[in-house]
């Protein structure tokens, strides 16, 4: 057989296997009868968590306390049960708010994820340390190292002794699984990837613009699921202003946006929640969810196409003034 027969073949069949694994993740995708909201299976670990992800870093804007308090317990109550948050979001509030909401017994109720965002031994300790007094815990049932934006922060993970500290922190019971989250470059999470380490989860982008322009779903999502690598969608709405590029640039509705981050082998999609009402509307949608079918995730694909190849919208993944400032000041670069 020709050479060049065969790699064509070897190529249809890894695509083959990669989109049997993906639909294997839709597959897995739960009644909400029984826990309020659908629920996946976060890759390798075999816990159930719901595909929506309440947003740390938005929780965390909200001014009253009392109001971030009250819309957690109320996305508890309606089955939406995977926080996210990261020890840097807000300087500490976000955490802080989020241990509020989950004193009382709410704790056992979630999948309680923060991030880390030292690649050192020693800090990363600190950070664990400060992460589970704000949110009032003495586990985390996911910590990720946060923002592997920059080219080396692999490697500093592995070299500083980041990694070594999970790894003892997941011994002595205070971690349970451990992942990594970017925003920034499919190959850094590639280089991640590769690292001599097994993944519980990997956090990055996912959107109607991400298929066009340094696609973390082309060249990231077929890896994790591969390797049995948990995804976590975030930016769904591609962030920016107060409602997301995709709403005020493009208008696109947001249920729309979302229904297609969830039709992509995602086990969730972190949301930003601010307000009861968009609580309510992100229950809704992810309640009814149904996955889309070609025919629709191509209309609306073909909607962005033209403003998505160039970046343009998703600036976190080319401009450092999106990273966050205390990476920018860990690579020496400045916060303004």
């Amino acid at each position: 057989m020709p050479a060049s027969r065969r790699k064509f073949l070897q190529g249809s069949a890894t695509a083959l296997s990669a989109a049997a694994l993906a639909d294997e993740v839709l597959a897995q995708t739960s009644s909400a009868s029984a826990t309020g909201l659908p629920t996946r299976i976060l890759g390798r670990t075999g816990q159930r968590v719901s595909i929506l992800s309440l947003g740390g870093w938005h929780i965390g804007s909200v001014k009253d306390d009392n109001e971030a308090v009250r819309i957690m317990h109320a996305a508890i109550d309606e089955g939406l049960t995977f926080f996210d948050n990261a020890w840097d979001y807000h300087d500490g509030r976000s955490e802080e708010v989020m241990g509020k909401a989950l004193a009382g017994g709410k704790r056992d109720k979630v999948f309680l994820m923060t991030k880390n965002c030292e690649r050192d031994y020693a800090g990363s300790l600190r950070n664990l340390e400060d992460s589970l007094r704000r949110l009032r815990t003495d586990h985390l049932d996911l910590w990720q190292f946060h923002e592997m934006v920059y080219d080396n922060d692999p490697d500093w993970v592995f070299e500083k002794g980041g990694l070594k500290a999970a790894l003892e922190a997941k011994a002595a019971g205070k971690v349970r699984f451990i992942g990594f989250t970017g925003h920034k470059d499919p190959r850094i999470h590639l280089k991640m990837l590769a690292k001599p380490f097994d993944w519980d989860s990997a956090q990055m982008p996912i959107n109607l613009l991400d298929r066009f322009y340094r696609s973390f779903q082309q060249e990231v999502v077929p890896v994790c699921l591969r390797k049995n690598v948990g995804v976590i969608g975030m930016k769904g709405l591609a962030g920016g202003g107060t409602e997301g590029r995709l709403i005020e640039k493009l208008g696109m509705r947001a249920d729309d946006c979302y229904r297609y981050c969830l039709s992509q082998p995602v086990t969730s999609q972190v949301v930003g929640i601010t307000t009861m009402a968009q609580l309510r509307a992100d229950i809704t949608m992810a309640r009814n969810f149904k996955p889309m079918a070609a025919t629709e995730r191509e209309a609306l694909l073909s909607r962005v196409k033209d403003e998505a190849a160039d970046g343009r919208h998703e600036l976190f993944k080319s401009a450092k003034t999106y990273d966050g400032p205390h990476h920018r000041r860990q690579h020496g670069f400045d916060v303004g």
